[in-house]
């Protein structure tokens, strides 16, 4: 497995991350979740807000606003200013025309890193507002990304397979890896395998040594889940990243941020549904960038 550094980090200078997701007023993903963690590790988030939800998808009521209609204002505005972009991390989109709006970003900001969270569904289902048309657009933003970090719904998504469920093989692992760097991804963090021991398992794979040079990152499962942990996981990778750690080294950070995280959670009301407590653990992500 490489253990190349994506990003080098100059420990004076704070890097400019733009977060293209959503923002939910009530539940712990997407914004309210990358904003506070990208900080956390050192990163000035830019916020290019996707849509804006009342409450996440879990909820049976929410209100859903598509912001696709300003994104390229918005966008031109930051060209006027001159804004510069270390990094563009890319999560929920609200309709498929904003592949494109990700899509300029990468042209406008060539140099800038491109850490895609295909955000689409979980446990074998498509969120509520994903059409087919953004699922199939969303695969377009997979061939030159830095990373690409799907859960095993979005990558069977992503490679046209059907939902193979959470236990799976080696073998079968090293085949999703496979398929997923045939697709043009320069490195892949696969997310969530559970095989019922105890154990949420994370592997990272690059185009340069492939499946043969894959590295399983293991987690000790709490006996409870909640909603918001992909968002907080994949974050927390791209914050490492940022604060200038190997992807494997960042794939560990995330996954013991979002475990030590959940066991805070676990005390708080409503944490099933609202989401990741992640607020008492941002130390661990501060202290990356400490000096």
């Amino acid at each position: 497995m490489s253990d190349e550094i994506l990003y080098g980090r100059n420990p004076q200078y704070i890097p400019r991350v733009a977060a293209v997701h959503d923002m939910c007023g009530y539940g712990k993903c997407s914004l309210t979740a990358a904003i506070p963690i990208l900080s956390a590790a050192g990163c000035d988030v830019c916020p290019v807000p996707t849509a804006l939800f009342s409450a996440h998808t879990r909820y049976e009521t929410f209100t859903f606003h598509d912001t696709t209609d300003i994104l390229s204002g918005y966008l031109d505005a930051w060209r006027k200013e001159d804004v510069e972009l270390d990094g563009v991390y890319s999560g929920f989109l609200g309709s498929a025309e904003q592949v494109g709006i990700i899509q300029r970003l990468y042209r406008e900001y060539p140099h800038a890193l491109r850490l895609v969270d295909p955000v689409m569904g979980d446990g074998g289902r498509i969120y509520a507002t994903y059409t087919p048309e953004l699922c199939e657009a969303m695969g377009s933003l997979v061939d030159g990304a830095d990373v690409l970090m799907p859960n095993l719904t979005e990558a069977s998504i992503l490679t046209g397979r059907a939902y193979p469920g959470q236990d799976l093989s080696d073998t079968q692992v090293d085949r999703i890896i496979d398929a997923l760097l045939s697709l043009g991804t320069k490195n892949v963090v696969l997310k969530g395998i559970d095989r019922n021991d105890g154990k949420i398992r994370n592997y990272v794979a690059s185009a340069t040594d492939g499946v043969a040079g894959k590295h399983e990152l293991a987690h000790d499962k709490l006996p409870f889940m909640t909603h918001g942990t992909g968002d907080a996981f994949a974050s927390a990778l791209c914050g490492a990243v940022m604060a200038g750690r190997s992807l494997a080294e960042a794939a560990h950070i995330a996954g013991e941020f979002v475990r030590h995280a959940m066991e805070s959670t676990q005390y708080q009301p409503h944490h099933d549904e609202r989401g990741v407590s992640f607020e008492l653990n941002l130390n661990e992500l501060t202290s990356l960038v400490r000096r």
